[in-house]
């Protein structure tokens, strides 16, 4: 039966539950992306109902249609620009209010819509009652309760969907008064007279024009721009001033301010004729755990034993999966060395490709549970109050809470943490916080960390270590934030002001499923672009200046002596004092490229160095990766700690100078970022090194 397709939105504000119904409703049916020129995520998945097909759209969680930032303006260019059949607008039965805001500016659009009255029962919880009935007949469109987690009052839910489709829907919109309303009119005359209204614009054209009059009034600047471009004789700008003059004459305020104040009371209204609340309001679990969560004696203390917690898990859950992988590469490289003859193909198979991409790979269950571990700490609501918890310890580097939002981000990858920056109106602290972002430790270090934590500690100890320089990061971050924020980057900062969700259980299968996702986006890195560094870095390990007129000749036998070598012995005289050898030096540089590429240059460099020595070790067996570090890198555990440190502290990889520059516009900032980091790593390294010694060896 060919199935009747129809495009729906899903739009809310963050934390209202609408990516979990979103994953309850799609299942496994869906994928993830970008949405086209920016990196904001885009989901998109499909179900069946009926007869139809519905194509859902997850838009990033907003609180108004006013763009800020790029997650707004990406909602909103969906919602604009594309054919949208129907929006499920979703929203916190516990923050109604809150939520009725983003409704009504929805409402103005024009397209047939549904509420999704999410988390009815945590509302009941705490003592509040929602009239759907009467929320109905005040939105003019259907409300239908739902609990997303579960799946309850789904088919209502769909079923309201395709009415609302099919159906003539009710228009309305907000009366903002007489004053806004009479230039509001002017405002789309204007517009009416002077725009085709057919230019990439999807809504209907009345909805349209009276939208965009309003976001002109608002000073709506993205709005602002794309009209001017199309009327440009000034005409448009005359009547919006005007009407700005008259609306401030008659009022004393500006039409934003007006307008701003007209919609909360419109959803004040509403929330007070369909919601009804116990007076005997009892404590909620959420209000009692944040009575201890957010102490401000015991808040950082228990953030950071919840950190020490996650990363002793990952080392010691990790462990037997991680030893499992090494040695099934291990076997694989001894098998291939057995019944493959000697030379080059033998060796860009198990010294450049196995012994480059396995190291990757062999780290991927630690992987998968760093991102577990925050995926759940994210769903719980515990990030949220992370950023609060700090607050008062970034407040005093210059910055706010709101800044260690994408630094929090940085444990994943440090480029969207550079796009989080965005959340941040200060320029100066936004540009501050993308200054340390990159000192947060992201998910392509776990590796390192893990790999020389491995070999050169106990494994009592081991992921204690790996959280400690975890911890370091953060530290040197608020620390480097207060020496920018009163040298280079002098300024005021600004309040902090969040929301705290509520306190969730975990839907496991979303949360599984994201895992699933990274662990893709893992191994397509790992047989993409560290496969292809993982080939280069064997030519340089394996190739070397012959002398002979500067021919480059194969000559595998000694690492030290190939193109890498040479370059290594170059930087060598740089880490000599910080304890480190040519093969850190060659190591660290090619950890440019990006952190994982550390793994497998040190996977190539010490299978190569392995496999020369065939002659000592007869049945022709080789060591794993762990075990080839530890007994040919000639670092100590003294010195592997300096070196994490060193892979800590120094930019994350190109990509990510890059994408500094891309949203700075300017180079400066980037170069800055390149020569601060390298130095600040040399210095502290060398202090750690120095005092090391003292303490350990005097």
């Amino acid at each position: 039966m060919q199935r009747r397709e129809l495009t729906i939105a899903l739009a809310g504000n963050p934390n209202c539950g609408k990516t979990t119904l979103f994953n309850k409703l799609t299942g496994s049916r869906y994928h993830v992306g970008n949405y086209p020129g920016v990196t904001v995520e885009q989901k998109i998945g499909e179900v069946e109902f009926q007869e139809y097909r519905l194509k859902l759209i997850d838009l990033p969680g907003i609180y108004g249609l006013t763009a800020y930032s790029p997650d707004e303006v990406v909602a909103r260019n969906v919602l604009l620009k594309e054919k949208i059949d129907v929006v499920i607008n979703v929203v916190d039965a516990t923050s109604l209010e809150r939520g009725l805001n983003l409704t009504v500016q929805l409402k103005e659009l024009g397209i047939p819509m549904v509420l999704a009255l999410n988390m009815v029962d945590a509302a009941r919880e705490i003592g509040l009652t929602v009239d759907c009935t009467k929320l109905s007949q005040c939105l003019h469109f259907p409300a239908v309760p739902v609990v997303g987690t579960k799946g309850d009052g789904f088919p209502g839910l769909l079923q309201a969907v395709i009415r609302a489709a099919e159906g003539n829907s009710e228009f309305n919109h907000i009366f903002y008064g007489a004053e806004i309303e009479k230039a509001i009119n002017t405002v789309t005359l204007m517009i009416s007279e002077n725009l085709d209204v057919q230019y990439d614009w999807r809504i209907k054209e009345s909805f349209l024009l009276r939208w965009l009059a309003v976001k002109l009034l608002e000073s709506d600047r993205a709005v602002k721009a794309e009209i001017n471009t199309l009327i440009q004789d000034g005409k448009l700008e005359e009547a919006v001033q005007k009407g700005f003059r008259e609306v401030f004459r008659l009022l004393g305020k500006d039409p934003e301010a007006v307008i701003i104040n007209q919609r909360y009371s419109a959803a004040r209204k509403i929330f007070k004729g369909v919601v009804s609340e116990n007076k005997w309001k009892r404590i909620t679990v959420t209000e009692k755990i944040d009575k201890i969560i957010l102490n401000k004696y015991f808040g950082l203390p228990i953030f950071f034993v919840i950190m020490w917690i996650l990363f002793r898990l990952i080392f010691s859950l990790g462990g037997p999966f991680t030893n499992a992988i090494e040695w099934g590469f291990s076997s694989l490289s001894t098998l291939l060395i057995t019944f493959l003859p000697e030379g080059l193909f033998r060796s860009i198979l198990v010294d450049g490709i196995i012994g480059g991409v396995g190291g990757v790979i062999t780290f991927l269950p630690n992987i998968l549970l760093l991102f577990l571990g925050i995926a759940l700490l994210e769903s719980t609501g515990y990030m949220a109050r992370a950023a609060f918890i700090m607050d008062r310890m970034m407040t005093k580097a210059g910055l706010h809470g709101k800044s260690f939002i994408p630094m929090l981000l940085g444990f994943g990858c440090s480029i969207p943490a550079l796009m989080a920056t965005r959340i941040l109106e200060n320029p100066r602290d936004r540009i501050v916080t993308m200054l340390v972002v990159p000192l947060m430790s992201c998910g392509a270090r776990l590796p390192v960390y893990t790999l020389l934590a491995a070999a050169f500690f106990e494994t009592d100890i081991a992921g204690s270590v790996v959280f400690s320089i975890y911890v370091a990061g953060m530290i040197l971050a608020v620390i480097m934030a207060k020496v920018l924020r009163s040298s280079v980057v002098k300024g005021p900062s600004e309040p902090f002001i969040m929301e705290l969700p509520p306190y969730r259980l975990p839907v496991m299968k979303s949360v599984l499923i994201q895992m699933i996702n990274r662990a893709k986006m893992y191994l397509k890195k790992a047989g993409t672009v560290i496969l292809l560094a993982s080939i280069i870095i064997w030519f340089f390990f394996s190739f070397s200046f012959s002398g002979n007129k500067g021919l480059i000749q194969y000559y595998p036998a000694a690492p030290e002596k190939s193109i890498a070598g040479d370059i290594g012995h170059a930087l060598e005289p740089v880490l000599t004092p910080l304890g480190l050898d040519w093969k850190s030096g060659v190591v660290l540089l090619s950890g440019l490229a990006a952190k994982e590429v550390v793994v497998s240059t040190m996977g190539t460099l010490y299978s190569i160095q392995d496999n020369t020595d065939l002659s000592s070790a007869q049945d022709g067996s080789t060591n794993g990766l762990t075990q080839r570090v530890r007994e040919q890198s000639g670092l100590t555990p003294l010195t592997s700690y300096v070196f994490m440190l060193f892979v800590l502290i120094y930019i994350p990889c190109i990509s990510t100078v890059a994408v500094f520059h891309q949203e700075t516009g300017t180079w400066r900032w980037p170069l800055f970022l390149v020569g601060y980091t390298f130095a600040l790593a040399w210095i502290v390294c060398f202090v750690v090194y120095r005092g090391g010694l003292f303490l350990f060896y005097s």
